[in-house]
């Protein structure tokens, strides 16, 4: 062999050394890791992910748990750094998604394994309701797994404040007003809101919408039934520039947990939010507060639903399997929900270990009538909630009615669904 071969021979070596250390080999060990990408940083959601962690690490020992977080409320942020990595071919093993639309354009774009099989073999399509499987479901199949469910339509109070003041929980937009001028003039900030992710005041809106055109008319809005250009949604713009008056000047500098935080503090009587707040109160040992259905939805239950999904191409997918299974479990919600400050996704679920409102919260899941949040991805696609949100992130600034009715009847023609 000549000087010349022989180092080819020894540089082949070396390329497939370093290439079989990158890349086991068939019949080697893969990384024995699972990588769980979410936007749960804080209070009762970073505590009852952690639960779903422990259960699942007594079941698969030897699985290295990465917890991928990125702070947000809403996944504002992890939304970003998702699309980045799925359209770079680095997905995590599961993302967290919100139930319903959010999931679709990943669906469409070819990215999401179907999980018809999985619900059956675990029984998932006899457990969950229909109504919530009928949301679940993109193009006739299942793509994510929920955890739980959550009520978007809560205003939440301080009750020192309001008996202080000798006030009920308003019922009704004039309600609402009345309590409003009767806490300013003691100096006491009515309405506390923290959008500094926009996402918090599309939420407060969509309630308003709910409020205001009812559970059909809410509900058309997102089929083409109801018109962007409606007159109640005129009147739903105009309520929505009114309560702004009576909301803390730093909104825009606050997160939703520390516009909670004032009510918590007494800087602020009320707070407009999902029932996460609950979690949130809970994990601050906070207990003199009250709840009631947000201004004119009683018997209204706007949802929205954490779950997750499989990428196709998850470098760990066996492992992704087991942690769909855990989160779709009865033993894994009954472990998250508690914490989460929501309610089980299964219709088996225990009520004993839940707080008075998490009890209140799954008897109105059980008989109000459904309006899916736009704001958490049930209602609409990932790029029609996001002109949406655009839209009445600019409204907060500006409050021009007419400018933003138009700029939600163009995000609905846009989407497809108006003419």
């Amino acid at each position: 062999m000549t000087r010349k071969t022989l180092f080819a021979v020894l540089a082949l070596v070396s390329v497939v050394a370093m290439l079989a250390a990158q890349c086991p080999m068939p019949g080697q060990p893969a990384e024995n890791k699972l990588e769980i990408f979410s936007w749960w940083t804080g209070g009762g959601e970073a505590d009852g992910l952690a639960q779903m962690f422990k259960i699942y690490s007594q079941k698969y020992p030897n699985v290295e748990i990465i917890n991928a977080t990125v702070a947000g409320g809403a996944g504002s942020n992890a939304k970003a750094v998702l699309k980045t990595r799925m359209l770079g071919g680095d997905p995590p093993d599961s993302f967290q998604v919100h139930a319903g639309m959010e999931i679709a354009d990943w669906v469409k774009a070819g990215k999401m394994e179907p999980l018809d099989d999985l619900y059956k073999s675990e029984g998932w399509d006899k457990v969950f309701p229909k109504d919530l499987l009928d949301i679940l479901l993109v193009d006739g199949h299942y793509y994510s797994v929920p955890v739980n469910i959550h009520r978007s339509n809560v205003l939440w109070y301080n009750k020192k404040i309001f008996a202080a003041n000798n006030l009920t929980a308003p019922k009704t937009f004039d309600d609402f007003f009345k309590v409003a001028e009767a806490l300013k003039a003691k100096g006491i900030t009515p309405l506390a809101l923290g959008d500094n992710g926009p996402w918090a005041a599309a939420h407060l809106f969509e309630d308003v919408l709910a409020g205001t055109l009812g559970q059909e008319g809410y509900n058309g809005l997102w089929t083409g039934k109801t018109s962007w250009a409606d007159p109640k949604v005129t009147q739903a713009l105009e309520t929505f520039k009114k309560m702004l008056q009576y909301v803390n000047e730093d909104h825009s500098a606050l997160s939703w947990d520390q516009a909670a935080q004032y009510v918590i503090d007494g800087k602020a009587a009320m707070t407009i939010m999902g029932d996460w707040t609950d979690g949130y109160f809970v994990s601050k040992k906070f207990t003199d507060y009250g709840w009631a259905p947000s201004p004119g939805t009683e018997g209204i239950f706007v949802m929205l639903s954490d779950s997750f999904g499989l990428p196709k191409g998850a470098p760990h997918r066996e492992n992704a399997i087991n942690w769909l299974k855990v989160c779709g479990s009865f033993e894994g919600q009954e472990a998250f929900n508690p914490l989460k400050g929501s309610i089980p996704a299964r219709t088996d679920g225990g009520k004993a270990q839940y707080d008075d409102y998490l009890k209140s919260a799954m008897k109105d899941w059980a008989t109000n009538k459904l309006c899916p949040s736009v704001a958490h991805g049930a209602a609409a696609p990932e790029g029609w909630a996001t002109a949406y949100v655009d839209a009445i992130g600019v409204f907060v600034t500006k409050q021009d009615v007419a400018a933003t009715q138009a700029a939600l009847v163009q995000a609905c023609k846009d989407a497809g669904v108006c003419k």
